[in-house]
């Protein structure tokens, strides 16, 4: 999904005089060809990955909440999503897919996607981030029961520490009947190929 970049000039100006101090930090010399936008490339950067800062999740939800007299679950599966690890500002990524049962509302499908990445684009630990779309939906939507499983890869693994290159997680969150009912956990499951 192609985002307009708007970025406060201001802040742009103060990020970037931050990136320069930190290429001289690490021994780069910040006025050479290849460096010089660099700082306020990355500043624009840095605030585009964290614009869920900017926005009400809350807000997004409720603009797309209709009636619905179905009473099965509903499910988007593999939803997209990069992020950065709040330990490391290294990026983690990988795919969230929601569940939900109607009672008597459903959401707009688009709005599913747009609420994990505004919790994506912050920083972030995947536990939380699975969490806070599972909480948020149900306070959003009248439901039965939420679920929500997220799988990742992150860079902070891959890149430095343990370096291991293969290593995945894999977090879950739920409310309502998928908290009592494994049955209907392991259907979710299924349904989204896990």
């Amino acid at each position: 999904m192609a985002r307009k970049e708007t970025h406060d000039p201001e802040l742009t100006e103060q990020i970037a005089y931050h990136y320069r101090e930190i290429l001289k930090l690490i021994g780069e010399d910040p006025d050479r060809e290849g460096l010089l936008k660099t700082p306020v490339r990355a500043a624009k950067a840095l605030i585009d990955i964290t614009q869920g800062y900017r926005v009400d999740p809350m807000a997004i939800a409720r603009k797309a909440v209709f009636e619905h007299a179905g009473s099965q679950i509903v499910i988007v599966k593999d939803i997209e999503f990069y992020s950065m690890c709040e330990h490391h500002i290294l990026p983690f990524f990988g795919k969230v897919s929601i569940g939900y049962i109607p009672k008597g509302k459903m959401i707009g499908l688009s709005k599913l996607a747009r609420i994990v990445d505004n919790f994506a684009r912050r920083l972030q630990v995947q536990e939380r981030l699975t969490a806070q779309v599972c909480s948020l939906l149900g306070e959003a939507l009248p439901n039965e029961g939420v679920i929500v499983a997220c799988e990742a890869e992150h860079l902070c693994m891959k890149m430095r520490g343990v370096e291991k290159q293969d290593a995945a997680t894999v977090t879950f969150d739920y409310s309502g009947r998928f908290t009592d009912d494994a049955g209907l956990r392991q259907e979710f499951m299924r349904l989204c190929g896990m």
